[in-house]
């Protein structure tokens, strides 16, 4: 998926929604929603956007259920196939395509042919396509960058670095004062995903870094040895926080909170748990991951969440009407404001909230991001070699010396899985 723009416009607020929507009416039945939304920013955000929506058909009895997150990955499959629900949360791109392939989401391009959605969607409309079909609605997107202490930056006379070597300087004085440049749990692999799509972004561009990941590059190359070569240089100088094997990203976040690490390459929504923990907006500031290799364009992450009706849901007029609602413009307004989801609206009438991390973020991926706008590693990798990779990668940031070994088995699996 290529840049991302929008056009933000003013909402004409959520009472003006409600008054228009509620003329839709008419729906009952039972309504069953499964979320992986579980952290407490985006459980409230979602449980209020359901309630305003019952409020909107009162004959519609809903049934939420919230997962966490990482046990949602290991269940949808058996509950989309078993028992269910008529409304799901997953996520874009290749992430989606097991379950399209496996018949287990349900066709809505019947909803991408309605002028709101065609119209106002269409940035996003390449994510959820697959065979020329489209397959659900996005909800959110976000940036991914270097969230940092600022008041630390400014204690050690560091700048926001432009540059990689810039970036490895800062760090050096970091760790010369008793600091670690960087927080990460690795425990969930991911993590370390997001590490190394910057990194091979920036050293060999998104063309290759697409073409990795889709099994169309070797990870024996010379560009992918130069990528880890590049990472090395931030682990032997000892960047990383000790043990990140047994930290969740939720569980790192202490270290940077305390001052023991300075910065965190994260998504957008690690600010609210951030700012919960007592850290200020003058604390707390956001650079875009530097340019390593002058020759390539800047490409970024942004991850697009999304909503999916399940081939097997009992109530798909309840369920297409729920995402009508889920993309309109002014949900989307205050789903992803700064008191909410914290992230980026998919509708292109929907504004951007106030916030200075989201109109950084939305500044960059609109202007600066020139090279391309990536999923996020599992996302843009099947999930088969998502897995096998990012242990690798974990693996990795503990023991560099593997690498030898690391790369043959992942392009073992490249032969096996893209065969």
């Amino acid at each position: 998926m290529r840049s991302i723009l929008k056009t933000a416009t003013a909402a004409i607020g959520l009472t003006a929604l409600l008054a228009g929507t509620a003329l839709a009416g008419g729906l009952s039945g039972e309504l069953k929603i499964s979320l992986d939304t579980s952290n407490p920013a985006p459980r409230a955000t979602m449980e209020k956007m359901i309630a305003d929506f019952q409020q909107l058909h009162p004959d519609l009895k809903i049934e939420t259920t919230i997962i966490d997150r990482e046990a949602y990955k290991t269940q949808i499959r058996n509950f989309l196939t078993a028992d269910a629900p008529d409304v799901a949360t997953w996520y874009a791109a290749n992430r989606m395509r097991p379950y399209v392939e496996a018949g287990l989401f349900e066709d809505v391009s019947d909803l991408w042919q309605e002028p709101a959605i065609a119209e106002n969607l269409a940035s996003t409309k390449g994510a959820l396509t697959i065979d020329g079909k489209q397959w659900g609605v996005p909800y959110t997107y976000y940036q991914w960058g270097v969230y940092y202490r600022k008041d630390i930056f400014d204690e050690l006379g560091l700048s926001e670095p432009k540059t990689f070597d810039e970036e490895k300087a800062n760090c050096h004085k970091l760790i010369d004062a008793g600091k670690k440049c960087y927080t990460i749990g690795t425990k969930y692999l991911w993590t370390a995903g997001g590490w190394f799509d910057y990194l091979n972004m920036r050293t060999n561009g998104f063309d290759f870094h697409m073409q990795l990941l889709t099994g169309k590059a070797s990870w024996e190359s010379d560009e992918v040895r130069a990528t880890f070569k590049n990472w090395r240089d931030l682990i032997d100088m000892g960047g990383f926080i000790d043990n990140h094997t047994a930290y969740s990203w939720q569980e790192a976040l202490p270290f940077m909170v305390k001052g023991d690490a300075a910065a965190y390459l994260m998504g957008n929504f690690a600010v609210a748990p951030l700012r919960e923990a007592g850290l200020s907006d003058d604390q707390l500031d956001f650079y875009q991951f530097p340019a390593i290799n002058p020759n390539v364009a800047m490409a970024e992450d942004a991850p697009t969440d999304t909503f999916h009706i399940p081939a097997n849901a009992k109530n798909k007029e309840a369920a297409r009407e729920f995402l009508r609602y889920v993309v309109s413009a002014d949900v989307q307004t205050w789903i992803n404001d700064g008191k909410n989801l914290g992230q980026l609206p998919v509708n292109a009438k929907s504004s951007v909230d106030k916030d200075k991390f989201l109109e950084q973020g939305f500044a960059m991926l609109s202007s600066n991001s020139p090279g391309g706008v990536a999923q996020f590693f599992d996302r843009d990798a099947p999930a088969e070699m998502a897995k096998v990779a990012m242990e690798g990668l974990q693996e990795f940031m503990v023991k560099p010396d593997n690498l030898d070994n690391i790369l043959q088995r992942l392009e073992r699996a490249r032969g096996r899985i893209y065969q």
